[in-house]
């Protein structure tokens, strides 16, 4: 996205331009197959595992946080995840991924954005999943009017939903690459796409309050998008599932919540404030701030460790 003139904030404050999306948290009913997924599939690292939890990411990071509770079922209509999206750190890693993905004839949807090259997948229990590297070089896109515009880098219109070209990806990897390598150190979680009941009252919580600046709103797509620091978007938001859609019952499958990493504590500290000032409930655990959206996602505020 071409961020310079899009940037819209109706606040006063702005959360710290460093801020990134840290893990995600999900709730699971086979946490074996799952761990076997995301590390035989995409290339995880398993890091921990404790009873009935387990971390998985890089060799370095935890990128997604699994709870297994057996019987939990999968619900439409809900609020909650749409998906989590996989920042690799470049064409031909992503290439080596979905190279992977052809390889274990596992169903997915490549798709170029123009300044994204993606594809988008479901994990065996239907959360979604976006891996995706940045192509800013082949052009921009933004929200104008409320309207989406992706111009190429010639000038040319786009509609942004593009067919990817998988045979111009592939030609970033070598005959000789391996493909079940585990997923590079500077992989994250780019962004979340979230299930909300309300896009109004949405951005009035992670721009009003938590203080990510407004990206734009596509009414008619029901869409908005917020960010830290100029980002196309840390976090997508859209109301899919219904206007009005009610949260996930107890015993739903799906997410827990994400986490938003602060740089340092004293930015931490300032979104926490705006957090109090606004009489949000939280609870304080060992790794953050935990607290829910309007439409009960979990945020877990948190700092770079």
């Amino acid at each position: 996205m071409n961020t310079q003139n899009q940037i819209k904030n109706g606040t006063e404050f702005s959360i710290h331009p460093a801020t990134k999306i840290g893990h995600v948290s999900l709730t699971v009913g086979d946490l074996e197959n799952q761990i076997a997924f995301y590390q035989q599939t995409l290339g995880f690292v398993p890091l921990w595992r404790e009873g009935i939890q387990a971390g998985l990411g890089t060799n370095e990071t935890v990128l997604l946080r699994l709870v297994e509770q057996p019987g939990y079922k999968r619900y439409q209509g809900v609020t909650g995840l749409y998906h989590f999206a996989v920042l690799f750190p470049d064409r031909r890693e992503l290439a080596r991924v979905m190279a992977r993905l052809f390889a274990l004839k596992v169903r997915n949807y490549p798709t170029d954005h123009i300044m994204t090259k993606t594809t988008y997948l479901d994990d065996p229990e239907g959360n979604g999943i976006e891996l995706y590297t940045e192509s800013p070089e082949d052009g921009t896109w933004s929200l104008e009017n409320g309207e989406y515009i992706t111009r190429r880098k010639d000038g040319s219109l786009s509609s942004g939903r593009e067919p990817l070209d998988v045979e111009a990806l592939f030609s970033h990897l070598n005959e000789d690459d391996k493909l079940d390598l585990p997923v590079p150190a500077e992989t994250r979680v780019g962004h979340v796409h979230l299930h909300v009941r309300d896009i109004d009252e949405a951005v009035g919580f992670y721009h009003g309050i938590l203080g990510f600046d407004l990206m734009g709103v596509a009414k008619a797509f029901r869409m908005g998008f917020v960010s830290a620091g100029g980002y196309h978007h840390h976090i997508g938001l859209n109301t899919w599932q219904g206007e009005g859609a009610p949260p996930p019952p107890a015993d739903a499958l799906g997410l827990r919540h994400f986490s938003v990493e602060l740089p340092d504590q004293a930015a931490l500290d300032e979104v926490v404030s705006r957090v109090q000032k606004a009489g949000i409930p939280a609870n304080q655990t060992e790794d953050g701030l935990l607290l829910h959206d309007p439409s009960q996602n979990g945020v877990l505020l948190t700092k770079k460790s």
